[in-house]
């Protein structure tokens, strides 16, 4: 058993191989750090490539995204320290009055596989939740989802009160949904647009680089 076997069952939606690949390695003394990282963190990665390009589609991403939660949940209890393997803290969430949760999900899955700690606040979140998540979890990156425009001003208060409210702390703050644009984000002062789940990935990694950097 090698990574790529893992990386494969990952891009092939197999949860059932899956399990017994990280069975096999761990069996063989294979250190976890390096089955999640070179096994389902690079197989993440490389299936937010091939959304990107049209290799894949939502229902497909969806899937892998699922089957490397299963072997996440598999590892964790074996990681000394995970934090080690994280990228940062995300907290997300759909903004206040909306319920809609399919996007977010897929978005909160492939940041956890690409390496990031996730903190899922739901949906019908409003700006002092926000606030308070990513404090209490000293978040790097704040992302959050819309799919009606009578809810996008949600967003606009948000990223206002994370400012105001946390100051210095310099919070990145990044925006996505149905009808949520790269304009609108400009317009509110969002950091950045992620117009779906494989791009709000390589978004968040540029935004925690940028916050690294100061």
């Amino acid at each position: 058993m090698n990574v790529e076997e893992i990386r494969n069952a990952v891009i092939c939606s197999n949860a059932g191989q899956l399990t017994e690949n990280i069975r096999q390695g761990l069996d063989q003394g294979m250190d976890p750090e390096i089955l999640l990282n070179q096994g389902l963190i690079e197989a993440m990665d490389m299936i937010g490539e091939k959304f990107s390009s049209g290799e894949l589609y939502v229902p497909e991403m969806l899937q892998s995204a699922m089957v490397m939660k299963q072997g996440l949940n598999q590892l964790k209890p074996l990681l000394v320290d995970s934090a080690a393997a994280r990228r940062g803290t995300i907290v997300v969430g759909t903004v206040k009055g909306d319920l809609h949760d399919i996007g977010k999900n897929l978005v909160a899955m492939m940041l956890e596989g690409a390496g990031f700690q996730v903190i899922d606040l739901g949906v019908d979140v409003d700006p002092e939740r926000f606030v308070k998540g990513v404090e209490e979890n000293e978040a790097q990156v704040c992302a959050m989802s819309a799919l009606l425009t009578t809810t996008m001003p949600g967003m606009k208060e948000t990223v206002e009160r994370l400012k105001r409210d946390l100051g210095d702390r310099q919070v990145k703050t990044i925006i996505g949904g149905a009808p949520v644009s790269r304009i609108y984000a400009d317009d509110i002062g969002a950091d950045a647009f992620a117009p779906d789940a494989g791009a709000a990935v390589e978004r968040v990694k540029g935004l925690i680089g940028k916050r690294a950097n100061g």
